[in-house]
């Protein structure tokens, strides 16, 4: 009887990763404290009115505060909390740094987010004899070289894997085999388990489910009734059961990019909104030709000091990749929706791709199309050399207003089962 060959998969995850990253460069450039020791959140800026965290230190999270609540929150539970802006440029190389080490145990790896990754390590004896042994060894490497410290969780699949490393945090390899998983994974709530939000969350609860375990064991059909399809993936996955395959990807897979701004006073003129849209969509048409692709859609969105929402896209024929012509559509849209109100928050969004190669350019496309390519590529390698502004357009030469702003909220990212389900809109 053939042998049945023993799968091994990892799940690679930063720990507080824009935290983290922010505390390895800052410790890099001569800054004292470690601020991963101390209460400490990466959040906007409170004077411009970004207030939301982003990521907090272990000590932070111990006051109680949570990733995606108001500074003004956190400040309430720990008024001794530090607070440093995000640095999206700086994580986009920390992400790319983790990739490259992970590259070199297997060519099986795929970006699953900006501080995440899987890694097939089946084709690896060494390994598949000795994962727990590997995993911390490429941890330790990984801190060593890289100073911040990440989750490895070991399993036949992609989702024992992702959920093993979720079980216990920061620095920690845990394994979750079939023969674990009644013990390890069962006990727990069942919103813990991947693709459980609030939403279904609230559902199970009415059918009497609270725990993993619970689901693992419930009717099929129950489910089905009640979830449609979503319900029999989330019994698999109770499971321990995931078909998934790594998709190997060198760069971190979206299927948008979107950049977004709360001002730090509210726009009344049109001049100077569109100054605010044109730097935010310098860095997403930065973004879009770094990830080599073109996109077909974009849309705006306007909130207003009232906290009215408008939101406006259109789906062109041709696919762009230029700042040029992110901007000049997204002008467009601006002054379709917008009445005059004061604007709160502006946003730009770009999807539906295609890879940059797979374009052919019309006869009858103005040559100036390719030179503002062209042109625009150039500055790319020069920002990319010395830095996001070191290069900037005429119209932001004396103005208050940063040339390259946001970059926060870059992209929604690939996830396995698809780009997201009800709980993750």
């Amino acid at each position: 009887m053939e042998e049945v060959k023993k799968v091994v998969v990892f799940h690679v995850d930063a720990n507080s990763a824009y935290l983290s990253w922010t505390a390895a460069a800052m410790l890099e450039q001569g800054y004292k404290t470690d601020i991963r020791t101390i209460p400490a959140v990466i959040a906007g800026d409170p004077e411009n009115r970004h207030g939301i965290i982003l990521a907090k230190s272990q000590k932070a999270k111990a006051c109680g505060i949570r990733t995606g609540e108001s500074l003004m929150e956190a400040k309430g539970k720990c008024p001794n909390v530090s607070i440093f802006p995000a640095d999206y440029d700086l994580y986009l190389l920390c992400s790319d740094a983790l990739y490259r080490i992970l590259r070199q145990y297997t060519p099986l790896v795929q970006r699953y987010s900006i501080d995440e990754c899987f890694m097939d390590c089946t084709g690896s004896a060494q390994v598949v004899e000795n994962p727990v042994k590997w995993a911390s060894h490429i941890k330790g490497r990984i801190e060593k070289e890289l100073g911040f410290t990440v989750n490895i969780g070991i399993g036949q699949n992609k989702l024992c894997a992702k959920m093993a490393g979720e079980l216990e945090k920061p620095n920690k390899v845990i394994t979750l085999w079939p023969h674990e998983i009644k013990q390890k994974l069962w006990p727990l709530p069942v919103r813990e388990l991947f693709m459980v939000g609030r939403a279904t969350e609230k559902k199970l609860h009415k059918m009497n489910i609270y725990t993993v375990g619970e689901l693992a064991n419930a009717d099929r059909d129950l489910l089905r009734g009640v979830l449609k399809s979503h319900g029999a993936l989330i019994c698999d996955y109770a499971n321990g059961i995931d078909s998934e395959p790594i998709f190997i990807n060198e760069d971190i897979l979206q299927k948008g990019i979107s950049n977004s701004l709360t001002l730090p006073f509210d726009a009344e003129k049109r001049e100077e909104l569109l100054q605010e849209l044109l730097s935010l969509c310098e860095r997403v048409g930065m973004r879009l030709r770094q990830l080599k692709k073109r996109a077909s859609l974009v849309c705006v969105t306007l909130k207003s000091s009232s906290f009215f929402s408008r939101r406006h896209q259109v789906q062109m024929q041709g696919y762009i990749n230029t700042t040029s012509e992110i901007y000049r559509i997204a002008s467009q849209l601006v002054d379709e929706i917008w009445t005059g109100e004061p604007i709160r928050q502006i946003g730009v969004r770009v999807s539906n791709f295609i890879d940059e190669e797979e374009v052919q350019l019309s006869f009858f496309d103005p040559v100036d199309q390719m030179r503002q390519e062209e042109l625009e590529q150039a500055v790319d390698k020069i920002r990319t050399r010395f830095g996001t502004r070191s290069i900037i357009r005429g119209c932001f030469a004396g103005s208050a207003i940063d040339p390259v702003q946001g970059g926060i909220n870059d992209g929604n990212y690939l996830t396995m089962g698809g780009y997201g389900h009800e709980d993750r809109c």
